[in-house]
């Protein structure tokens, strides 16, 4: 039985972790489970894992006792493991080894949390605290993995406990480090992050390392990170070779995505050869230095005629999606404002889950700016109940990285969006900015893989 038990354990784990995990040295690892309340087995099993392992929707610590509700039984356990299989049986199939390449920071994150924020010359204890990987790159990177596809990772860490601990977390969730530049010297970035119990708002203090620059990533190197790619994803970090690597990856018609999450140095020339952008909630308006997100929106996609689309994340507002469409000179002008304000009446607020709520295609017209051929799309987000919602740390990574999934499965943009948002929400009921990540086997997106 406990053999069996194991081999479920291992066929668990997504078929591309065990793929990566198969091309390593496997270590002998001893873990310690409680079958019956009063028998405790010592099994030990080869694993590629090191620290943990995810399994579904659980998170087993290696050298720890495994819950006795999560292996009460081998009858219980057949049952929720062959409903487990036939879930993922069910999940419509994404051809092997797509992979994501991303560009940008990676930190290890502290995050304590606090029954209110601290004022001024205050002095209170945390309630929680909670060490564990993060960074735009790393956690959108990550989400990406989970959902199944084999995103590879360049950026600079240090050689110090950190760094090794950044890695390790990164390759347990099947990101390939391979192109990761470890420092010498400096140390590598980290964050803290102070979690407002009360309010459910998070403060980021954050630390930064040394920065990657061009002379550290070789040719050879580039083109082997970029071969085979579906997407490019940049953060907005190390600007100069961003743009060295957004220009290769142009001339092989590899598209971009560019996360925009606020004004940075060289982030203007990499838009420029950007296919898709997904915003903050301030920067469109920071950017073009318009009043409303529709006419800013507008003004983005006329300034950058190379995006398709450019989304905006609202928070618990939703999004809102401006999506290019072919010119039609005997379209009716409409303005884009009063567009948004339509779509917001016709909005149903009665919905808990992510939907959205789609223009028809139309010339958009921004007063003093111009006009755009193209559709106006209302993302809502999930209604979390208050006892269920933990930590928005990296909700907009998690967006990210459902965004990149649904663009390489050709998802249109009415499927996106829901799918973008329930992937932010399960974020939302994790501490942190990767513990709540749901896998490609979580029931909750089974409407948008069947």
């Amino acid at each position: 039985m406990y053999v069996y038990i194991l081999l479920q354990l291992y066929h668990q784990v997504p078929s591309s972790h065990r793929r990566k995990a198969e091309g390593r040295e496997w270590k002998m690892t001893t873990i310690t489970t409680s079958l019956h309340p009063h028998c405790n087995t010592i099994a030990t099993v080869l694993s590629p894992l090191c620290r943990s392992s995810s399994i579904g929707n659980h998170r087993v610590q290696l050298h720890k006792k495994i819950p006795h509700l999560f292996l009460s039984s081998s009858s219980s356990w057949s049952r929720n493991s062959s409903r487990a299989r036939m879930s993922s049986e069910r999940l419509t199939p994404l051809p092997e080894d797509r992979i994501v390449v991303g560009l940008g920071l990676l930190s290890v994150d502290y995050l304590a949390t606090v029954a209110s924020y601290p004022k001024p010359d205050d002095k209170i204890r945390s309630t929680s605290l909670k060490v564990q990987g993060g960074g735009n790159s790393g956690n959108a990177l990550t989400c990406v993995a989970r959902l199944g596809m084999s995103p590879r990772i360049i950026s600079k860490v240090a050689n110090d406990n950190q760094g090794r601990d950044i890695i390790e977390e990164l390759e347990t969730d099947g990101v390939d480090t391979s192109y990761i530049v470890v420092s010498k010297e400096g140390n590598s970035p980290f964050t803290y992050i102070i979690i407002d119990n009360q309010t459910k708002t998070r403060t980021c203090i954050h630390q930064p390392g040394y920065p990657l620059v061009p002379d550290e990533i070789s040719s050879a190197n580039l083109l082997s990170a970029l071969h085979g790619a579906e997407i490019l994803y940049f953060d907005g970090r190390f600007p100069d070779t961003a743009l060295e690597i957004a220009k290769e990856a142009v001339s092989k018609n590899i598209p971009i995505l560019i996360d925009a999450e606020r004004l940075r140095e060289g982030l203007d020339d990499l838009l420029e050869l950007a296919d898709y952008a997904v915003c903050s909630a301030k920067f469109p308006q920071a950017w073009t230095e318009t009043l409303s997100i529709p006419t800013s929106l507008v003004s983005m996609l006329l300034r950058l005629p190379k995006l398709k689309f450019v989304t905006v994340t609202l928070g618990e507002e939703g999004c809102v999606m401006l999506e290019r469409m072919s010119d039609d000179p005997q379209m009716e002008e409409v303005d884009v404002d009063s567009l948004l304000d339509t779509l917001k009446q016709r909005k149903d607020d009665t919905v808990t889950v992510p939907t959205c709520v789609i223009s028809p295609k139309a010339k958009l017209r921004a007063e003093g700016i111009g006009t755009l051929t193209g559709r106006l799309i209302l993302g809502t987000a999930e209604k979390i109940l208050p006892s269920e919602l933990v930590d928005t740390t990296g909700a907009g990574d998690a967006f990210i990285g459902a965004t990149l999934y649904a663009i390489c499965a050709k998802m249109p943009a009415e499927k996106m969006l829901p799918f973008a948002a329930q992937v932010a929400a399960a974020n939302c009921r994790g501490l942190g900015a990767r513990a709540g990540l749901p896998w490609r086997s979580d029931p909750r997106l089974a409407p948008f893989l069947n």
